[in-house]
């Protein structure tokens, strides 16, 4: 398993906002089967962080190609990154 770091940057567009909980919803059931370590919003709502345990770079693309965001076309990748976590 890999885990990645995902940047996401959010426009203000609406349609952020009414595929919410559809993306929240996704998210939980990320983190019940464990391909989801953590996630949400900067403080200022300019986008979000995400980290994902998958086992490569396309479960990951698979997972966003699936978020109701995706669909909603509400964010920009800022970056997706393999990442080391020692702590």
């Amino acid at each position: 398993m890999a885990r990645y770091v995902v940047q996401l940057a959010f426009d203000g567009d609406p349609r952020r906002l009414t595929a919410r909980p559809a993306h929240r919803e996704h998210l939980r059931r990320l983190k019940q089967e464990g391909r989801l370590v953590s996630a949400g919003p900067w403080a200022d709502d300019s986008g979000a962080l995400h980290v994902y345990e998958v086992a490569d770079e396309a479960e990951l693309r698979a997972i966003l190609a699936r978020d109701p965001y995706t669909e909603a076309d509400a964010y920009e990748i800022v970056l997706v990154k393999e990442w080391t976590a020692i702590m």
